[in-house]
């Protein structure tokens, strides 16, 4: 998500600044390698559960939250279940990305484990599914067995787990993806309930429609206090506040480092509708949406709690899929919430796509695309790392 480059000072003076890498500063404006590491160490532990779940905890997920406990107190199996204190009601009032984010999880423990010669058997909602809002049930049980053949051939998803991104930085509007990498993308969604689409330099009307509404779309969000305090709330700035957390949005721009360092970063309150904070965001993704060349999106016919979690399995292999290619994406999620302020934008988004509501749901859009050429690979995202996922539910 496009939320990393406002800030209210204290006495309601305004300051924008963008996240750029600034080379040669101290430490204290950079990720430390130990809020990273996790994305190094999948392979370290021996005990196939945790092999597997180091490399499910890598999944892309809603605002970073990784909101998965896993259970490993009965021996063979993982049930699997949300820390409800780190859903989004805001943005997520009914959960549905939350659950695209379970999806992710389990398709990255199921490509580790075929890896590494198991086979899963997984059960969805094994004490029951959770109504409109998600609850503390587990949402999966995960066995695993070992298979008689042995590990799999290496599957290149597998293979691209550790450098799956999401990239928010322009991307090169010369460069499209080909034709080649988007049969990939179509390839691996094969056989799972729902349809890839998408639209590029062959289909311009509907990309210029996409971008109009993604831009609309995030200039409510932006406007939409409670939208905007779920993102401030979970603003890590500086090193020390990354590293401490190891989720939520990391925010290394040495000019809100420091203001945070003296006091003067305000996170209690969004800006202001007409604050040149929020103009500057505007600006600033509407530059990266003009510089799109593709958009994706991942439509399911319904919208049941599995079929969340497929549309979920679905978009971590076509992220994957998009790394085995080279390719860039960022999930640009604004227009398909479902808060009331960005009603008008999702019905306009599903219209757009073929999608009409209620019979089907845009379960994904996505920004697609190759980076500038010389543009170095985007650093991973914090992660908590293994032993906060098996940790205790909290109470």
């Amino acid at each position: 998500m496009q939320r990393r480059n406002f800030i209210r000072l204290a006495g309601g003076g305004i300051v924008a600044a963008a996240g750029a890498a600034w080379f040669g500063l101290p430490p204290i404006f950079s990720v430390p390698p130990s809020a990273v590491a996790a994305w190094q160490e999948a392979a370290a532990p021996t005990e196939i559960r945790r092999v597997v779940l180091a490399h499910a905890l890598l999944a892309p997920n809603p605002h970073n939250m990784q909101p998965w406990i896993a259970d490993l107190a009965t021996q063979g199996a993982i049930l699997l279940r949300l820390d409800t204190q780190r859903l989004l009601p805001a943005t997520d009032p009914f959960g549905r990305q939350i659950m695209m984010g379970v999806g992710g999880f389990l398709e990255l423990l199921d490509l580790a484990a075929a890896a590494r010669g198991h086979r899963t058997e997984t059960h969805l909602f094994p004490e029951g599914l959770p109504g409109d809002r998600l609850d503390g049930r587990p949402v999966a049980r995960i066995r695993l067995h070992p298979r008689p053949d042995g590990p799999t051939p290496a599957d290149p998803l597998f293979a691209a787990i550790a450098a799956r991104r999401t990239d928010r930085r322009a991307y090169d509007p010369a460069r499209p993806p080909n034709a080649a990498a988007i049969a990939r993308l179509h390839q691996a969604v094969a056989g799972l309930p729902v349809r890839l689409g998408v639209a590029g330099a062959d289909d311009p009307a509907r990309l210029a429609a996409i971008r109009a509404i993604a831009r609309a779309a995030w200039a409510t969000e932006l406007v939409t206090a409670p939208a905007m305090m779920e993102s401030m709330r979970v603003l890590r700035v500086g090193s020390a506040e990354i590293d401490r957390h190891r989720d939520g949005i990391a925010i290394t721009s040495p000019l809100l480092v420091g203001l945070a360092r003296v006091g003067l970063f305000d996170r209690s309150s969004p800006p202001a509708a007409d604050s040149s904070a929020v103009r500057a965001q505007v600006d600033g993704f509407d530059a990266a949406t003009a510089a799109t060349p593709a958009y994706l999106w991942l439509v399911t016919e319904g919208n049941t709690r599995a079929l969340q979690v497929a549309a979920g399995r679905a978009y971590a292999r076509v992220n994957l899929a998009g790394a085995t290619a080279a390719l860039a994406m960022h999930p640009n999620q604004q227009s398909l919430q479902e808060y009331p302020e960005v009603a008008q934008h999702h019905q306009a988004i599903h219209t757009l796509l073929d999608a009409p509501v209620p019979r089907f749901t845009v379960q994904m859009l996505a920004r697609l695309g190759h980076l500038p050429p010389g543009t170095e690979a985007a650093e991973p995202a914090p992660r908590r790392g293994l032993a906060a996922l098996t940790a205790p539910t909290p109470a």
